[in-house]
């Protein structure tokens, strides 16, 4: 099963880059855009404008034709998806120290692309308060999680789950002595401009 465009090109982006030991500041600089903005196209929150994008390719030493052969576009619809264990890819983010990711799958829906990945959080796993633009749907899978926004935190353990609007600051925190872990399912939509729905 082939990834949604954008996820591809953001991973494709940030393994490039690597592969090369170029810093996300220095692929920025090379580029004349900010860190954050490298950063959020790198992990999928932000689309480039088509001449960023293609400074940012440029800027990796890419051919153009190289970097977009094999990225393949939602023209295959299949009813029936699977994807086993030792298919889910590892990735990390930035400025995030004992976050385990792993992606499942991405897939378009409706004009929407449901992102859906196993997150891991170390005892002592730590990061900034982010932001992204989709709404977030969280299940605890095992362990004790809070989940810190700007001004609450709200306490989850084993089998509760939670909905909300990823463009509220948040990050998790592991409350517990051992690895926890979770389902995370980002729901990427069309946005026009409306509020966050009533989930009741």
């Amino acid at each position: 099963m082939e990834e949604d465009v954008l996820i591809q090109i953001s991973n494709r982006i940030k393994e490039r880059r690597r592969e090369k030991n170029i810093t996300v500041q220095e692929l920025a600089s090379r580029v004349n855009v900010s860190k954050g903005l490298i950063s959020q196209v790198e992990n999928s929150r932000t689309v480039p404008s088509l001449i960023v994008l293609i400074d940012i390719i440029k800027a990796l030493d890419i051919d153009l034709n190289e970097f977009f052969k094999d990225i393949r576009s939602r023209t295959q619809e299949n009813l029936i998806l699977i994807k086993r264990k030792e298919e889910y890819e590892h990735f990390e983010k930035e400025h995030a120290v004992g976050f385990n990711y792993q992606r499942i799958f991405t897939r378009f829906v409706s004009r929407s692309t449901i992102d859906i990945v196993i997150l891991e959080l170390e005892p002592d796993a730590r990061r900034p308060l982010v932001e992204t633009e989709a709404f977030e749907y969280k299940y605890i899978i095992k362990g004790d999680v809070d989940y810190e926004f700007d001004d609450h935190s709200i306490s989850l353990h084993e089998g509760d789950s939670m909905l909300f609007d990823g463009r509220i600051p948040h990050t998790p925190k592991n409350m517990g002595k051992t690895k926890a872990s979770m389902l995370v399912v980002y729901f990427f939509e069309e946005r026009t401009g409306h509020d966050i729905p009533d989930l009741g």
